[in-house]
């Protein structure tokens, strides 16, 4: 649109101002036509290929070429420059530096027809030389909504970039979780069965049936108890909230250890977050008891302080051999990493004397 209506002054300007010739006033009036059409035309070049400085020069020469035309021109629509080009002014210039050019735009264009300066054309009134200032109005307005316009726009790429990293952080922060949730399911059983499988395979060759049957239902065992830590995980990964203490009594029933659970300080409610980590971190310490010490006495310990929520799980020494085999050391990095996210502290660590001297103690503080 704004192409075509500059198109059209120019088209309007050569059809109508006259004397137009390649000699004497009409190719005075020619020149200045072309230089106007030029002026009004470069309006289109893009603001950040053209300076501020620059765009003054070149505007004020268009300014001054737009009022010499309307006092060369006998006739015409040659005015029509003076106000696109006063309309510019406002959009393409800060307001102060426009102001004071578009005044002079009306005083040049103004003060030509007054004193009758050129051949002039009677038609026309010395105020609408005053009034060519006038659209440097529009331009100034036109000029502030562009930039309005820019602002919201970086504004809305700002936020998007930043949601899209909070949501980059936070499918990071899933994906840690469930990693740490495929690890307590299949880290520890899978490292079982495959030992245990492997000691089977082995002594095939001896020929010794009874130990092979042994090996076979060990990795029964470690399979059947596999999937009872898939079904917690899979409750663990869903969004609706677990009860704490029945689920904490419940994994502690379903791993063989009955009635160990001690509860103190005054039970409230916990958030999902919570309650999903606790019930991972007790299932990792079971785990580690049932690999580490199997056969040895456990219990366990949910504490609600008043700015704070304990968990302890201490499990005695082995009183049955202990199967040596290789964990994959991401247990108590887990462990750390849920804690930490919650804004707590965990330790772990043998028990060195008491009772319980020799087994192992882990005591988890979450805040809140």
């Amino acid at each position: 649109m704004q192409w075509l209506l500059t198109l059209a002054v120019v088209v309007i300007g050569i059809l109508t101002v006259r004397p137009m010739g390649f000699s004497g006033w009409g190719l005075a009036v020619a020149a200045l036509l072309v230089v106007n059409s030029v002026a009004l035309l470069a309006r289109h070049l893009p603001e950040h290929k053209v300076a501020d400085r620059p765009a003054l020069l070149w505007l004020t020469l268009g300014v001054v070429a737009a009022a010499a035309l309307i006092g060369a021109s006998r006739s015409g629509s040659g005015y029509l420059f003076a106000f696109f080009l006063a309309g510019h002014i406002g959009y393409r210039l800060e307001t102060k530096p426009a102001l004071a050019l578009a005044g002079i735009c009306s005083l040049l264009c103004g003060g030509v027809l007054y004193f009758g300066l050129g051949p002039g054309h009677d038609v026309l009134s010395w105020t609408l030389g005053l009034a060519t200032g006038i659209p440097v109005l529009i331009g100034i307005v036109n000029r502030s909504q562009r930039r309005a316009v820019v602002a919201a726009i970086v504004a809305a790429e700002s936020a998007e970039r930043a949601a899209r990293a909070e949501a980059r952080t936070a499918v990071l922060t899933e994906r840690g979780r469930i990693a740490r949730d495929v690890h307590d399911v299949l880290a520890h059983s899978l490292a079982g069965i495959n030992m245990q499988l492997e000691l089977a395979d082995a002594l095939i060759d001896t020929g010794d049936l009874e130990k092979v049957r042994e090996a076979n239902n060990k990795a029964h065992g470690l399979v059947r108890e596999s999937l009872k830590q898939a079904q917690w995980t899979v409750h663990a990964l869903r969004e609706d909230s677990l009860p704490l203490l029945e689920s904490l009594a419940a994994m502690l029933e379903s791993s063989g250890h009955r009635d160990v659970l001690t509860v103190t300080g005054t039970v409230r409610g916990v958030p999902p977050q919570v309650t999903q980590n606790l019930l991972r971190i007790a299932q990792e310490s079971l785990t580690n008891a049932a690999r580490h010490a199997p056969g040895g006495d456990l219990a366990a310990e949910l504490d609600f302080a008043g700015s704070s929520m304990t968990l302890t799980i201490r499990n005695r020494p082995a009183t049955r051999a202990v199967t040596a085999g290789i964990g994959s050391g991401m247990g108590l990095i887990g462990m750390r990493e849920r804690v930490a996210l919650l804004g707590g502290t965990v330790t772990a660590g043998p028990v060195t004397e008491g009772p319980d001297q020799g087994g192992w103690n882990v005591k988890a503080v979450i805040p809140g």
